[in-house]
């Protein structure tokens, strides 16, 4: 039997583009409303829920578990270019979690 939940954030970026695998220092930590059952496999969908800065908001996360998960703006970049500073006004966030 699957569970789902919802939530909603209030996201920004003060700091440079990320782009070191594994390196979560600047995200966010998300406590989901009620944890999910020990051993969980949970899913999390992120969605950009407003159009607020000129640039395009790519949302990154990561450490998802039974309780939580973390979650960063991370404007686009390609090819290992980086075509952005970085830097994003707030934008609220809307994420769907679900456990499979």
């Amino acid at each position: 039997m699957s569970a789902i939940q919802t939530g909603k954030l209030q996201l920004n970026s003060t700091r440079p583009v990320a782009t070191t695998g594994g390196d979560t220092s600047t995200f966010t930590q998300v406590t989901f409303p009620a944890p999910f059952p020990a051993g969980s496999t949970v899913i999390v969908t992120p969605f950009v829920q407003t159009f607020n800065g000129p640039d395009t908001p790519g949302l990154r996360i990561a450490d998802v578990t039974p309780t939580g998960f973390k979650i960063r703006i991370n404007e686009l970049h390609a090819s290992g270019k980086v075509t952005a500073d970085g830097t994003h006004t707030e934008e609220t966030v809307g994420w769907i979690a679900a456990t499979v």
